[in-house]
């Protein structure tokens, strides 16, 4: 008798330790439970402006993400679009898209920073960054069609070099600065990652021309990214 209550009591006690320890880790934040998703900070632009690589300018480009970001409820950050200009004044893309993380519409994180984004240094590259098919979605949610899908809509306008910065070797590479429907062209990246001779995301060749038909003609649609700056 007195060996079987010895017993009962151990058991009472192991059973009191173990709610006492689920307490803990309940009040610690476990359970499965998990973080709220981070907010968009990074999209492609689900329409172009219809009008060629003719985006009024830098200025009219950064405008329309601003459009659509609010459009999404996220209109309280800045957006800028990843373009690069060339000539007097030139800009790079990577230098006007603030400093990361930067994450989609899912909450999934495309890149950390810059560096990651680009490749800057070697155990960057080696990893490389987030954006393909899957995550570089648009403001909405959808996905961008692809090699593969139709129409093809995987040319995204950059103007950029692998690394983000401008061209500088004389030839137009930005459609006379985003301003163009007609002479030029326009320096395209891949978003999923496929054709073109290369796996660029932001450089990997260059269009037929600034119109409309043009970049159809490629395989885009006028569209381009997009990233919240703050």
């Amino acid at each position: 008798m007195r060996k079987r209550s010895v017993l009962i009591g151990i058991f009472v006690v192991i059973v009191l330790s173990l709610a006492g320890s689920y307490l803990v880790f309940a009040q610690a934040g476990g359970g499965g439970q998990q973080a709220p998703p981070q907010p968009m900070s990074f999209f492609i632009t689900s329409v172009g402006l219809g009008n060629g690589a003719n985006l009024g300018g830098v200025a009219g480009a950064d405008a329309y993400c601003q459009k659509l970001g609010a459009a999404a409820g996220r209109g309280t950050v800045t957006w800028h679009a990843y373009l690069s200009t060339q000539g007097a004044g030139a800009v790079n893309a990577r230098d006007r898209i603030g400093s990361g993380p930067w994450y989609n519409k899912n909450g999934g994180r495309v890149a950390q920073n810059v560096g990651d984004l680009h490749g800057d240094t070697l155990d960057q590259a080696r990893l490389g960054n987030s954006v393909t098919r899957a995550t570089a979605i648009s403001e909405t949610g959808q996905q961008i069609n692809g090699v593969g899908a139709q129409p093809n809509m995987h040319d995204m306008l950059t103007g950029s070099r692998p690394d983000g910065t401008a061209f500088t070797d004389g030839m137009d590479h930005t459609c006379n600065n985003w301003t163009s429907n007609s002479t030029g062209t326009a320096q395209l990246g891949h978003h999923d990652r496929t054709g073109g001779g290369n796996t660029s995301w932001n450089s990997t060749h260059g269009s037929k021309g600034c119109s409309q038909e043009n970049l159809v003609a490629t395989g885009g649609a006028g569209l381009f990214y997009c990233f919240a700056i703050n």
